[in-house]
């Protein structure tokens, strides 16, 4: 087994992508897109038109960045990065960085964790020769198809604004305009060792997306796929998003367990799923939520060496299963009021609330906070959705409560909404409406109010506009969640005057829960990320070894089983006639059937014609016969015979040639890899063949 990481990924919206070398089947993990790095692009300038736009892409664009035009020597000091050393023009979009140097045609099988792991995946079901199938849950595949569907919507309105590309590749992607970027910039495009140029792509179309979903297979937690009869493959619930699973691949020598971004305790979907995942022989550690955290966890030695059948372990289980199950949305929850109190001492002062749509489930949850706070307060501020998809997508999450936490599946059954949004809408407290510019918008809109819009990069989208209106407004607040560079992402919309919160929500595995997760999951041997190893250490007395991975590396892992198990029909398996073999305490039997592959395990059938294999003779005979014993054996059987020994030239040892003279002709010649036996009567024959069979083992 191989397994090569392409990307670590970053954060939440940018999950890690794996290639995995399995059964002989290689297998895609995730196929996701850096939208984060489209903050090197401007937004729909206001106030521009597009034709002064393009002109800013040529040699206007090289002088405001305070580089001599003409002449490859690059002056010594940059100007600072201002919002007009952006570029202007349509964005195309970076996906993992080592994908496009893999072969998309050889890829057999991809599966998609959770949403944000689909948004590149009409890259490559666009491609001629694409033929991988692809499994991901239901949940994962609707969600995912909403977000690319609006990704494109989204895009339409800067490809409107831009027009069509002068040629298919872009003059920003040319060596020269890129060597005049400032060098924030030019990372973000080429990379820190400049091998990421290649990952840029032109964005897919609608059509590209409808086609891509067609060639989804979609699952449910815990159902089984197979595919082409040798990978057995199963999802169980993540726990971080509505549809995100984690996997587990069996073959027919052993399985393998794949852990993505995961939570014990949502507040909204389906938990972590970790029983499941018992037992598995190899285990990918995929969690890089922790990378940016810093605490040392060590591992606990105090016990000796677990054992599943230890009362002492079976105790220590129960005590970390409590610790993993401890509620770990506390910190959650305090932010969640901490940005609801925020917002209403905005809308107080007499200011508006925009929140870039980021995490689904975190919004759901900051809606219900925040109506919670506006009855408390007794405000009647309006609410806005503004997507093309938002609609659609509300509606779709009263449909999935078996994809939803416990607390929310209860609701259901006490008759209550799923969530709150669908008595807000009836209420008409919360306005669900397509694009800025629709009419039911135009008509209902009020300030101050509060807003959800897309897209959390302020690149795209209805926030680019409402940004534009409030960023010169002090009263009005602007909540960014978990955005990694702010200071680039506001640059077009300096200066602000607009207050800015930002906050990250916990998304993964907390570190110190990862050494309990792994006591109770038992594997033989955990493949664990290089970037973590400095965080936690693992002791040797644990009862797995451990294998560390790196970035654009490939980890090589040994066979995991020295044997195959066979499933052999039941009335083939009673026509068996052992024979004891004369050398080694085995039994050999002879049989005749159809061998064949499916759900990942070997199968025997027996065949319509089947002889008796008591009376079938040998075909097949190992080893070399003793002479001595042979020449007894045939004078046994009324035969006489002499022994010659001849030394060949070409071969290191001799050969050895029994005469039969009596009752009639025959030689035998016995080399070092075959035994010859030449006869003229056919009686002569099966007495020669019986007495080697008498001296050797044979089937």
């Amino acid at each position: 087994m191989k397994l090569t990481c392409l990307s670590k990924g970053e954060g939440f919206h940018f999950p890690p992508c794996h290639m995995l070398n399995f059964c002989g089947l290689r297998i895609l993990l995730d196929c996701p897109l850096d939208l984060s790095a489209l903050t090197v692009f401007s937004p729909v300038p206001a106030g521009f038109t597009a034709s002064r736009c393009k002109g800013r892409n040529n040699s206007q664009t090289f002088d405001s960045l305070g580089l001599e035009v003409g002449s490859d020597k690059r002056l010594k000091m940059e100007k600072p990065l201002d919002a007009n050393s952006l570029i202007f023009a349509e964005p195309w979009y970076k996906s993992v960085k080592n994908l496009h140097l893999w072969n998309w045609c050889s890829i057999d099988v991809i599966l998609i964790s959770r949403p944000m792991g689909i948004l590149a995946l009409p890259f490559l079901t666009r491609m001629t020769g694409f033929s991988a199938k692809i499994y991901v849950t239901e949940v994962s595949a609707r969600f995912g198809q909403f977000m690319m569907e609006d990704l494109v919507s989204m895009h339409a309105e800067l490809r409107q604004f831009y027009g069509p590309e002068e040629s298919n590749f872009p003059s920003w992607l040319r060596q020269e305009a890129l060597e005049m970027l400032p060098s924030e910039l030019r990372e973000i495009i080429l990379g820190k060792d400049g091998e990421e140029l290649g990952s840029w792509m032109p964005l897919y179309s609608a059509a590209d997306v409808k086609d891509c979903m067609l060639k989804v297979q979609t699952l449910k937690y815990a159902e089984e796929a197979c595919y082409n009869g040798t990978l057995v493959i199963k999802a169980l619930s993540s726990g971080v998003e509505f549809g995100g699973c984690n996997w587990i691949l069996s073959g027919p020598k052993g399985n393998v367990g794949y852990i993505s971004c995961s939570s014990f305790n949502s507040a909204h979907a389906m938990n972590f799923d970790f029983h499941s995942l018992q037992g598995t022989r190899i285990l990918i550690y995929s969690d890089f939520s922790s990378v940016r955290i810093t605490p040392n966890v060590e591992d606990d030695n105090s016990s000796s060496k677990p054992s599943v059948n230890d009362s002492l372990f079976l105790g220590y289980v129960e005590q970390a299963e409590c610790f993993l199950n401890s509620d770990e949305n506390s910190e959650e929850k305090e932010k969640l009021v901490f940005i609801s109190a925020c917002a209403i001492e905005c809308v107080k002062d007499g200011g508006s609330v925009l929140i870039p749509v980021s995490q689904f489930g975190t919004l759901l949850q900051l809606l219900e906070q925040l109506i919670a706070s506006l009855e408390s307060s007794a405000m009647g501020v309006p609410i806005y959705i503004i997507s093309s998809v938002a609609e659609e997508l509300l509606a779709f999450l009263n449909i999935i409560p078996e994809w939803l936490c416990k607390q929310r599946q209860e609701k259901l059954f006490a008759g209550e909404p799923l969530f709150v949004h669908a008595n807000l809408i009836k209420q008409k407290r919360l306005h669900v409406v397509p694009a800025i510019y629709s009419h039911k918008l135009l008509m209902n809109w009020q300030e101050p109010c509060i807003v959800f819009a897309p897209h959390w990069s302020l690149r795209l989208g209805p926030v680019v506009h409402l940004l534009r209106r409030w960023c010169g407004d002090s009263k009005s607040l602007l909540i960014l969640e978990d955005v990694l560079n702010p200071e680039l992402a506001l640059l077009p919309f300096k200066p602000i005057a607009m207050r800015v919160l930002q906050c990250a929500f916990p998304s993964g595995i907390e570190l110190p829960k990862v050494q309990p997760l792994l006591k109770i999951l038992q594997p033989k041997i955990v493949l664990f990320p290089e970037d973590l190893r400095s965080q936690i250490s693992f002791s040797s007395a644990n009862s797995f070894t451990t294998s560390y991975y790196t970035e654009g590396k490939t980890l090589r892992v040994p066979c995991q089983k020295d044997n195959i198990e066979l499933k052999i029909a039941t009335d083939l398996a009673s026509q068996f006639h052992w024979k004891k073999l004369k050398e080694g305490d085995i039994n050999i039997s002879r049989l005749k059937g159809e061998l064949f592959l499916e759900n990942a395990k070997h199968h025997l059938l027996l065949q319509n014609e089947q002889e008796d294999s008591s009376k079938r003779r040998p075909l097949l005979h190992w080893g070399s016969p003793d002479m001595g014993r042979l020449l007894t054996a045939l004078s046994k059987l009324g035969i006489n015979a002499t022994l010659e020994r001849v030394k060949s030239n070409t071969e290191s040892q001799s050969t050895c040639i029994l005469h039969v003279q009596d009752p009639h002709r025959a030689l035998i010649q016995v080399g070092a890899t075959s035994t010859v036996i030449t006869a003229a009567n056919e009686n002569v024959a099966n007495l020669i063949f019986e007495a080697i069979d008498s001296i050797m083992d044979g089937i």
